[in-house]
Protein backbone atom coordinates (compact mmCIF):
# COMPACT_ATOMS: atom_id res chain seq x y z
CA UNK A 1 0.00 0.00 0.00
CA UNK A 2 1.51 3.29 -1.05
CA UNK A 3 1.34 6.29 1.29
CA UNK A 4 -1.20 8.96 0.44
CA UNK A 5 -0.91 12.69 0.94
CA UNK A 6 -3.43 15.51 0.78
CA UNK A 7 -4.08 16.37 -2.82
CA UNK A 8 -6.05 19.00 -4.65
CA UNK A 9 -9.74 18.42 -5.19
CA UNK A 10 -10.24 15.82 -7.95
CA UNK A 11 -11.33 17.29 -11.26
CA UNK A 12 -13.65 14.48 -12.29
CA UNK A 13 -15.31 11.36 -10.96
CA UNK A 14 -13.49 8.19 -12.08
CA UNK A 15 -15.29 5.43 -13.94
CA UNK A 16 -15.27 3.07 -10.97
CA UNK A 17 -17.49 5.54 -9.07
CA UNK A 18 -20.17 5.56 -11.73
CA UNK A 19 -23.19 3.30 -11.43
CA UNK A 20 -26.19 3.00 -13.77
CA UNK A 21 -29.56 3.72 -12.20
CA UNK A 22 -31.90 0.77 -12.58
CA UNK A 23 -35.32 0.55 -11.00
CA UNK A 24 -37.88 -2.22 -11.04
CA UNK A 25 -41.16 -3.08 -9.36
CA UNK A 26 -39.51 -3.83 -6.01
CA UNK A 27 -37.86 -0.38 -6.03
CA UNK A 28 -41.17 1.37 -6.66
CA UNK A 29 -42.98 -0.69 -4.02
CA UNK A 30 -40.31 0.04 -1.40
CA UNK A 31 -40.57 3.75 -2.15
CA UNK A 32 -44.37 3.61 -1.95
CA UNK A 33 -44.47 1.81 1.41
CA UNK A 34 -41.94 4.14 3.01
CA UNK A 35 -43.72 7.26 1.82
CA UNK A 36 -47.15 5.96 2.79
CA UNK A 37 -45.89 5.36 6.32
CA UNK A 38 -44.37 8.82 6.53
CA UNK A 39 -40.84 7.50 7.03
CA UNK A 40 -37.50 9.05 6.20
CA UNK A 41 -34.60 7.02 4.85
CA UNK A 42 -30.90 7.75 5.02
CA UNK A 43 -30.87 6.33 1.50
CA UNK A 44 -32.50 9.53 0.22
CA UNK A 45 -31.58 12.14 2.82
CA UNK A 46 -27.88 11.27 2.72
CA UNK A 47 -27.92 10.68 -1.07
CA UNK A 48 -26.58 7.12 -0.80
CA UNK A 49 -25.31 5.85 -4.19
CA UNK A 50 -26.57 2.33 -3.45
CA UNK A 51 -30.21 3.19 -2.81
CA UNK A 52 -31.32 1.89 -6.20
CA UNK A 53 -29.55 -1.45 -5.69
CA UNK A 54 -30.96 -1.85 -2.19
CA UNK A 55 -34.47 -0.70 -3.03
CA UNK A 56 -34.56 -2.97 -6.07
CA UNK A 57 -34.07 -5.80 -3.57
CA UNK A 58 -36.78 -4.46 -1.25
CA UNK A 59 -34.48 -3.27 1.53
CA UNK A 60 -33.84 0.17 3.04
CA UNK A 61 -32.28 1.89 6.03
CA UNK A 62 -35.00 3.73 7.94
CA UNK A 63 -34.10 7.02 9.61
CA UNK A 64 -36.08 7.78 12.76
CA UNK A 65 -36.38 10.87 15.00
CA UNK A 66 -37.19 13.13 12.07
CA UNK A 67 -34.92 14.50 9.36
CA UNK A 68 -33.43 17.53 11.11
CA UNK A 69 -30.07 16.96 12.82
CA UNK A 70 -28.78 19.04 15.73
CA UNK A 71 -25.19 18.73 14.51
CA UNK A 72 -23.63 20.16 11.36
CA UNK A 73 -21.01 17.66 10.23
CA UNK A 74 -18.87 18.69 7.28
CA UNK A 75 -19.44 15.43 5.40
CA UNK A 76 -23.21 15.02 5.73
CA UNK A 77 -26.04 16.32 3.54
CA UNK A 78 -28.82 15.83 6.09
CA UNK A 79 -30.49 19.11 7.07
CA UNK A 80 -29.44 20.71 10.36
CA UNK A 81 -31.41 22.93 12.70
CA UNK A 82 -33.86 22.69 15.59
CA UNK A 83 -36.04 19.55 15.46
CA UNK A 84 -39.68 19.72 16.43
CA UNK A 85 -40.71 17.36 19.25
CA UNK A 86 -41.04 13.59 19.02
CA UNK A 87 -43.31 11.37 16.97
CA UNK A 88 -44.34 8.63 19.37
CA UNK A 89 -46.22 6.79 16.62
CA UNK A 90 -43.08 6.42 14.51
CA UNK A 91 -42.00 3.02 15.94
CA UNK A 92 -45.30 1.43 14.95
CA UNK A 93 -45.10 2.90 11.45
CA UNK A 94 -41.61 1.49 11.01
CA UNK A 95 -42.86 -1.91 12.13
CA UNK A 96 -45.78 -1.74 9.69
CA UNK A 97 -43.44 -0.83 6.83
CA UNK A 98 -41.05 -3.67 7.71
CA UNK A 99 -43.96 -6.12 7.59
CA UNK A 100 -45.30 -4.81 4.28
CA UNK A 101 -41.84 -4.94 2.69
CA UNK A 102 -41.29 -8.51 3.87
CA UNK A 103 -37.94 -7.68 5.42
CA UNK A 104 -35.71 -10.21 7.12
CA UNK A 105 -33.16 -7.62 8.25
CA UNK A 106 -33.85 -3.96 9.01
CA UNK A 107 -31.36 -1.18 9.65
CA UNK A 108 -32.58 1.66 11.86
CA UNK A 109 -30.57 4.87 12.05
CA UNK A 110 -31.34 8.45 13.04
CA UNK A 111 -30.32 12.05 12.98
CA UNK A 112 -28.47 13.23 16.08
CA UNK A 113 -30.90 14.64 18.67
CA UNK A 114 -28.81 16.50 21.22
CA UNK A 115 -32.00 18.32 22.22
CA UNK A 116 -33.34 15.18 23.90
CA UNK A 117 -32.11 14.10 27.37
CA UNK A 118 -31.47 10.52 26.18
CA UNK A 119 -30.46 11.45 22.63
CA UNK A 120 -33.47 9.57 21.26
CA UNK A 121 -32.53 6.23 22.81
CA UNK A 122 -36.10 5.55 23.96
CA UNK A 123 -37.47 5.85 20.42
CA UNK A 124 -34.72 3.56 19.15
CA UNK A 125 -35.72 0.99 21.78
CA UNK A 126 -39.43 1.32 21.04
CA UNK A 127 -38.76 0.90 17.33
CA UNK A 128 -36.71 -2.26 17.80
CA UNK A 129 -39.37 -3.73 20.10
CA UNK A 130 -42.24 -2.84 17.76
CA UNK A 131 -40.51 -4.28 14.69
CA UNK A 132 -39.58 -7.55 16.38
CA UNK A 133 -43.11 -7.95 17.75
CA UNK A 134 -44.76 -7.36 14.37
CA UNK A 135 -42.30 -9.32 12.20
CA UNK A 136 -41.29 -12.57 13.96
CA UNK A 137 -37.79 -13.71 13.10
CA UNK A 138 -36.60 -10.37 11.75
CA UNK A 139 -33.16 -9.13 12.79
CA UNK A 140 -32.64 -5.45 13.55
CA UNK A 141 -29.43 -3.46 13.19
CA UNK A 142 -29.05 0.03 14.64
CA UNK A 143 -26.73 2.82 13.54
CA UNK A 144 -26.80 5.41 16.32
CA UNK A 145 -25.27 8.73 17.28
CA UNK A 146 -22.85 8.85 20.21
CA UNK A 147 -25.47 9.76 22.89
CA UNK A 148 -22.80 12.09 24.31
CA UNK A 149 -21.08 8.96 25.62
CA UNK A 150 -23.88 8.16 28.09
CA UNK A 151 -23.88 4.47 28.90
CA UNK A 152 -27.46 4.54 30.22
CA UNK A 153 -28.77 5.79 26.85
CA UNK A 154 -26.78 3.17 24.96
CA UNK A 155 -28.00 0.37 27.24
CA UNK A 156 -31.61 1.46 26.72
CA UNK A 157 -31.12 0.69 23.02
CA UNK A 158 -29.19 -2.53 23.55
CA UNK A 159 -31.74 -3.85 26.06
CA UNK A 160 -34.26 -3.94 23.19
CA UNK A 161 -32.19 -6.61 21.45
CA UNK A 162 -30.68 -5.43 18.16
CA UNK A 163 -28.44 -8.00 16.51
CA UNK A 164 -25.90 -5.33 15.45
CA UNK A 165 -24.90 -2.07 17.08
CA UNK A 166 -23.22 0.34 14.67
CA UNK A 167 -21.67 3.70 15.43
CA UNK A 168 -19.38 5.23 12.83
CA UNK A 169 -15.98 6.72 13.52
CA UNK A 170 -16.36 8.32 10.06
CA UNK A 171 -12.70 9.34 9.67
CA UNK A 172 -9.25 9.07 11.22
CA UNK A 173 -8.34 10.65 14.54
CA UNK A 174 -6.55 13.73 13.12
CA UNK A 175 -9.51 14.80 11.00
CA UNK A 176 -12.27 14.36 13.59
CA UNK A 177 -12.48 17.99 14.71
CA UNK A 178 -12.70 19.39 11.19
CA UNK A 179 -15.20 16.79 9.90
CA UNK A 180 -17.50 15.78 12.77
CA UNK A 181 -19.52 18.44 14.59
CA UNK A 182 -19.79 17.87 18.33
CA UNK A 183 -18.22 14.41 18.21
CA UNK A 184 -14.84 13.16 19.38
CA UNK A 185 -12.78 10.16 18.39
CA UNK A 186 -12.35 9.08 22.01
CA UNK A 187 -16.06 9.30 22.83
CA UNK A 188 -17.00 7.26 19.78
CA UNK A 189 -14.46 4.58 20.66
CA UNK A 190 -15.81 4.49 24.22
CA UNK A 191 -19.39 3.98 23.02
CA UNK A 192 -18.22 1.12 20.81
CA UNK A 193 -16.38 -0.42 23.75
CA UNK A 194 -19.45 -0.12 25.99
CA UNK A 195 -21.49 -1.94 23.34
CA UNK A 196 -18.88 -4.68 22.97
CA UNK A 197 -18.85 -5.25 26.74
CA UNK A 198 -22.64 -5.28 27.07
CA UNK A 199 -24.36 -8.44 28.29
CA UNK A 200 -23.05 -11.74 27.01
CA UNK A 201 -21.34 -10.19 23.99
CA UNK A 202 -23.87 -11.59 21.52
CA UNK A 203 -24.55 -8.18 19.92
CA UNK A 204 -22.14 -7.62 17.05
CA UNK A 205 -20.38 -4.24 17.09
CA UNK A 206 -19.75 -2.39 13.86
CA UNK A 207 -18.19 0.86 12.65
CA UNK A 208 -17.38 2.55 9.37
CA UNK A 209 -14.98 5.11 7.96
CA UNK A 210 -14.74 7.16 4.77
CA UNK A 211 -11.59 7.62 2.70
CA UNK A 212 -10.69 10.62 0.58
CA UNK A 213 -10.76 13.33 3.24
CA UNK A 214 -6.99 13.79 3.37
CA UNK A 215 -6.05 10.87 5.61
CA UNK A 216 -2.86 8.84 5.18
CA UNK A 217 -2.74 5.07 4.93
CA UNK A 218 -0.88 4.91 8.24
CA UNK A 219 -3.69 6.88 9.90
CA UNK A 220 -6.28 4.53 8.40
CA UNK A 221 -4.48 1.51 9.78
CA UNK A 222 -4.20 3.15 13.22
CA UNK A 223 -7.95 3.79 13.10
CA UNK A 224 -8.70 0.16 12.22
CA UNK A 225 -6.49 -1.09 15.03
CA UNK A 226 -8.15 1.30 17.50
CA UNK A 227 -11.62 0.12 16.46
CA UNK A 228 -10.67 -3.54 16.82
CA UNK A 229 -9.10 -2.90 20.24
CA UNK A 230 -12.41 -1.39 21.39
CA UNK A 231 -14.43 -4.46 20.42
CA UNK A 232 -15.49 -3.71 16.83
CA UNK A 233 -15.74 -6.82 14.66
CA UNK A 234 -17.75 -5.64 11.62
CA UNK A 235 -16.29 -2.90 9.43
CA UNK A 236 -17.22 -0.79 6.40
CA UNK A 237 -14.79 1.36 4.41
CA UNK A 238 -16.05 3.58 1.60
CA UNK A 239 -15.21 6.57 -0.57
CA UNK A 240 -16.17 10.05 0.67
CA UNK A 241 -18.10 12.11 -1.84
CA UNK A 242 -18.73 15.77 -1.05
CA UNK A 243 -22.53 16.29 -1.16
CA UNK A 244 -22.17 19.96 -2.14
CA UNK A 245 -19.48 22.60 -2.67
CA UNK A 246 -20.14 23.83 0.88
CA UNK A 247 -19.13 20.51 2.45
CA UNK A 248 -15.61 19.18 3.05
CA UNK A 249 -13.93 18.66 -0.31
CA UNK A 250 -13.15 15.21 -1.66
CA UNK A 251 -9.35 15.24 -1.62
CA UNK A 252 -8.85 12.12 -3.74
CA UNK A 253 -10.55 9.05 -5.14
CA UNK A 254 -9.17 5.85 -3.64
CA UNK A 255 -8.74 3.08 -6.20
CA UNK A 256 -10.54 -0.29 -6.00
CA UNK A 257 -7.12 -1.92 -5.52
CA UNK A 258 -6.42 0.21 -2.47
CA UNK A 259 -9.82 -0.63 -1.01
CA UNK A 260 -9.05 -4.31 -1.52
CA UNK A 261 -5.73 -3.85 0.27
CA UNK A 262 -7.44 -2.22 3.25
CA UNK A 263 -9.97 -5.05 3.36
CA UNK A 264 -7.19 -7.63 3.43
CA UNK A 265 -5.37 -5.69 6.14
CA UNK A 266 -8.55 -5.48 8.23
CA UNK A 267 -9.01 -9.23 8.06
CA UNK A 268 -5.40 -9.66 9.14
CA UNK A 269 -6.11 -7.51 12.19
CA UNK A 270 -8.96 -9.88 13.07
CA UNK A 271 -12.23 -8.31 11.88
CA UNK A 272 -14.92 -10.91 11.22
CA UNK A 273 -16.62 -9.18 8.28
CA UNK A 274 -15.39 -6.30 6.14
CA UNK A 275 -17.03 -4.41 3.27
CA UNK A 276 -14.47 -2.16 1.60
CA UNK A 277 -14.99 -0.46 -1.74
CA UNK A 278 -15.62 2.85 -3.50
CA UNK A 279 -19.42 2.62 -3.23
CA UNK A 280 -19.63 0.95 0.19
CA UNK A 281 -21.69 2.76 2.83
CA UNK A 282 -22.50 1.97 6.46
CA UNK A 283 -25.49 -0.24 5.72
CA UNK A 284 -24.33 -1.71 2.42
CA UNK A 285 -25.31 -5.41 2.28
CA UNK A 286 -25.83 -5.26 6.03
CA UNK A 287 -27.89 -8.44 6.02
CA UNK A 288 -25.01 -10.42 4.52
CA UNK A 289 -22.39 -8.98 6.89
CA UNK A 290 -24.34 -9.97 9.98
CA UNK A 291 -24.64 -13.60 8.88
CA UNK A 292 -20.92 -14.37 8.73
Amino acid sequence: MSETTEAVRPARIPEWMRRPIQTDKAYSETHRVLKKNGLHTVCEDAKCPNRHECWNHGTATVMILGNICTRDCRFCSIATGKPEGLDLEEPQRVAEAAEKMGLKHLVVTSVTRDDLPDGGADIFARTITAVKARVPGITVEVLTPDFWGRKESLYKVLDAGPIVFNHNLETVKRLQRSIRSGATYERSLQILKYAAEYGDGSIKVKTGIMLGLGETNEEVMDCLRDAFAHGVRLLTIGQYMAPTREHAHTKRFVTPKEFADFEAAAYEIGFEAVASGPLVRSSYRADKMVRV
